[in-house]
């Protein structure tokens, strides 16, 4: 209906914004007879209930926005428990502006009016459910850290990005998965896992994550760990731009920025420029490629550069094996099986009671065959 911006050296602690930018934003409101007032912001308590009496229609800020778009997305028990939970933590410190129209009583030392009464009656039923949550979440999180490290001897790859920049459509093109797919803000909140099938090569765990946004409130991102434990656990993750958006570039400084935040940021990383096929003009797309010449420029929905694409992962994921000689004792059947399971074998020698087997295999899994009897010289770095 409209769009107001004031840029100020400081904000105006009663309002966010000036006297005159209120006015002229009261004018606005009420001659579109609009229903909602939302600042990109965050808003404190006082300032949201000010702002509501002044212009006398519902007013959001940025983080009640985004935690009420995540609830009408949340479908899976686990993502329902995360949601409530940073809707809970986002009230808690607002419910004393919620009751602050019930006058205090008069009459003496000790006597409480309704106001405080029913503030109190609230904080502890809010706060009693904020520890219940994070006790089932805490059950869920230990669960879920189980799982993704029971998954260590396998090839895991996560799928990270702005939220709609085509994660889960590119899931679907990549491993025939029957994914759900909407052009919408955050229409996926749970993880999901396809296995990936590389031809020539094998097969890795394709991971589908909750995409990010700028400035990602931090009680959100606490409250998805358990969501985002595949990403932090992941082997390569896989970074998902629309780059058919004008503010491409934009999304991914913050998506970078989340990434930090969950301390992946120093994981490998492939740039993957998706909706190539609805960029008008190709120069933008040229631009992109200018400013990250490693990236890959994909179309999910078409299939264009999927080829690209694989090939890009096979050599990240390649480049982190390691070639060596494993020393063993000729009945040791256990090391040989899992070598021959898990490694690429070029030969085997047997001296004595010894055999030497030359192989090509994952870096992280040597310290599953290191250990008594057995020996392991690297030929590489």
């Amino acid at each position: 209906m409209g769009e107001l911006t004031q840029k100020r050296q400081a904000i105006v602690n009663s309002t966010y914004i000036g006297k005159g930018k209120l006015a002229e934003l009261s004018s606005l409101a009420e001659s579109a007879d609009v229903d909602v007032v939302i600042f990109d912001n965050d808003l404190s308590p006082a300032q949201a209930r000010n702002l509501e009496k002044a212009l006398e229609v519902k007013v959001l800020d940025r983080s009640e926005l985004i935690l009420d778009i995540f609830a009408t997305r949340a479908r899976s028990p686990e993502s329902k428990l995360q949601v409530e939970l940073a809707q809970l933590e986002y009230s808690l410190p607002r419910l004393k502006q919620m009751w602050s129209h019930l006058s205090r009583q008069t009459g003496g030392m000790g006597v409480r009016g309704p106001g405080e009464t029913q503030l109190e009656t609230d904080r502890r039923i809010v706060g009693g459910r904020i520890r219940d949550l994070k006790e089932k979440l805490a059950i869920v999180q230990a669960r879920k850290e189980r799982e993704v490290r029971g998954r260590v001897e396998e090839h895991t790859v996560s799928l990270v990005g702005y939220t709609n920049a085509g994660k889960s459509r590119l899931m679907n093109s990549l491993t025939h998965a029957d994914v759900y797919v909407e052009d919408k803000l955050f229409s996926t909140l749970d993880t999901r896992t396809r296995q990936w099938h590389l031809k020539d090569w094998g097969k890795v765990l394709l991971s589908d994550t909750v995409g990010f946004i700028r400035e990602l409130p931090h009680h959100l991102v606490a409250s998805f760990k358990a969501t985002l434990e595949e990403a932090r656990q992941a082997r390569l993750l896989l970074h998902v731009v629309d780059a058919s958006n004008p503010a491409a570039e934009e999304h991914i400084k913050s998506v970078n920025l989340v990434l930090a935040d969950i301390e992946c940021d120093k994981k490998q990383t492939i740039l993957v420029l998706n909706k190539i096929d609805k960029i008008p003009d190709r120069s933008n797309l040229h631009l992109l490629m200018a400013l990250h010449p490693k990236a890959v420029a994909i179309s999910g929905a078409t299939g264009e550069g999927l080829d690209d694409l694989r090939e890009a992962v096979i050599e990240a994921l390649t480049a982190d094996y390691i070639e060596a000689d494993v020393y063993a004792h000729v009945s040791n059947g256990k090391v040989i099986a899992y070598l021959s399971a898990h490694a690429e074998i070029y030969r085997q020698e047997f001296k004595d009671d010894e055999v030497t087997i030359r192989c090509r295999i994952p870096r992280q899994l040597l310290h599953h065959i290191e250990g008594e009897g057995v020996r392991v010289r690297p030929l590489n770095s």
